[in-house]
């Protein structure tokens, strides 16, 4: 993928101070007829249905060398901005590793009686995330765009505009040494919907720069608060920035689990899922089976329109594009949480459960002695069926290193208790961006999906 934005974001190419032709091809970030890249795109939303009040965290990753350009979020109402921890994003992927279950294993049980030592099972899941007020107080006739706000948040410029015609928004970009090689269509598409639009510039001098001078790094993460009558998020503008596909990964905290609508729904692939987990010892984990068996009626209709859209799935792998390009979104993390999860972010409940070592206490050495090795077999063999006994499917495991941990404090204040999270990655094709996009509750002909998937199945993709 050449260019990928940030859902949202409209890119511009912003004329630098001693540079000349520089020109935005198809709206893409460029400078010197050389693209500015966004490799990768996360958003954090929340929503809060009862107040109207929605905010979304971006956090874009550029490659380019352009020494700086900016982009335009629309939003439904005038956003306040806030800065976000630049980590933040890191902290969601660590918070989210999934869990594996792991039983006690003794390398010691069988030494001194059999010439192989017992194998200890080893299996880790790893974090991965692939992916001041300046009005304008002009007086009559009207300006044709209005400076709302202007400030700073983090290491970014902004200004906060509205607009009553598409024209004058893209004359304005124009005259503000933003090069918008976009077509004024989109703009008008927010601009009919009184839609609010956020101006960023970005200095990629904080950034890395690479050995072939061109510059990698990643924007501070900004936070946008604003009232919307839905739970909605900008894509429109984002597909004349869109060659072929640009892929996003979505955290969603609302009262509700959420998914996106019709075609591009989760489910096709989590029930799918969950359906080769059947079998799982102890049952499909997560109120997994529970929802598994309420749909049972309505798979079948569900899966052929699955085939109807030539979507194609095998376990332990990830969908791959049908015969148009598109790609079904994949649910990765889903959880209610509860005071013990919020409890986690400040160490006051761990983040695993520990495997209990049976063999502590002893070592290799200690299996020389016939006697004492027999002794020593009967302790490790109680430990294991204690261990057995209390927990039967073993524990729920995952691992990060210790500092990382500590750092989850930094996601205090923006996780909540009794709010869902849905962690879920979409590859948009340019023909699925025709419009803004709309999340909704999960659930399929009225029937609610309060599954929640934190544990790694059987058919769970790497």
């Amino acid at each position: 993928m050449r260019s990928r934005l940030i859902l949202a974001a409209a890119a511009l190419a912003l004329l630098s101070v001693g540079s000349t032709g520089v020109q935005a091809a198809c709206c893409y970030f460029s400078a010197k007829n050389t693209d500015i890249l966004q490799p990768a795109q996360k958003v954090f939303i929340t929503w809060d249905p009862s107040e109207k009040i929605e905010t979304f965290t971006v956090q874009p990753k550029f490659e380019g060398n352009a020494l700086d350009f900016g982009m335009v979020i629309p939003t439904p109402s005038q956003p306040k901005l806030h800065e976000m921890p630049r980590d933040f994003f890191k902290h969601l992927a660590i918070y989210t590793i999934m869990k594996s279950r792991q039983s006690p294993q003794s390398k010691l049980l069988y030494l001194g009686r059999y010439r192989g030592e017992g194998r200890e099972l080893e299996r880790a899941s790893k974090a991965s995330d692939r992916l001041g007020e300046d009005k304008d107080s002009a007086a009559a006739p009207r300006p044709k765009v209005i400076v709302l706000e202007a400030g700073v948040v983090g290491s970014l410029d902004y200004k906060i505009i509205s607009a009553d015609r598409a024209d004058d928004l893209f004359q304005w970009l124009k005259d503000n040494k933003y090069n918008y090689s976009g077509d004024e269509a989109t703009l008008g598409h927010y601009v009919q919907k009184k839609w609010i639009f956020t101006v960023m510039k970005i200095d990629t001098m904080q950034m890395n720069r690479n050995k072939d001078g061109t510059f990698d790094g990643e924007v501070t993460p900004t936070r946008f608060a604003f009232t919307s009558q839905k739970l909605v998020y900008p894509l429109k503008i984002t597909q004349i920035s869109v060659r072929e596909r640009t892929e996003a990964l979505f955290y969603v905290q609302a009262p509700f689990k959420v998914d996106l609508p019709g075609d591009m729904t989760y489910q096709y692939n989590w029930l799918t899922m969950l359906d080769w987990s059947r079998g799982c010892q102890g049952g499909i984990p997560g109120r997994g089976q529970v929802w598994l068996d309420g749909m049972q009626g309505q798979i079948p209709a569900l899966m052929a329109r699955a085939r109807e859209l030539n979507f194609q799935f095998q376990p332990r792998q990830r969908p791959q594009p049908n015969n148009k390009g598109h790609i079904p979104t994949t649910m990765e993390w889903a959880r209610k949480l509860t005071k013990a999860d919020i409890s986690v972010l400040s160490g006051k409940a761990p983040y695993s459960e520990i495997v209990p070592d049976v063999d502590e206490g002893f070592t290799a050495a200690d299996m020389n002695d016939p006697k004492r090795a027999e002794a020593i077999r009967k302790v490790i063999q109680a430990r294991l069926t204690k261990a057995q006994r209390e927990r039967p499917f073993g524990y729920l495991v995952r691992h990060a290193p210790a500092d990382d941990v500590n750092n989850l404090q930094q996601l205090a204040g923006h996780l909540s208790a009794e709010l869902f999270i849905t962690k879920f990655r979409k590859i948009f094709a340019r023909d699925e961006m025709n419009d803004d996009l709309a999340l909704v509750p999960a659930r399929y002909n009225g029937a609610e999906d309060t599954s929640e998937y934190e544990e790694m199945l059987p058919s769970s993709p790497p």
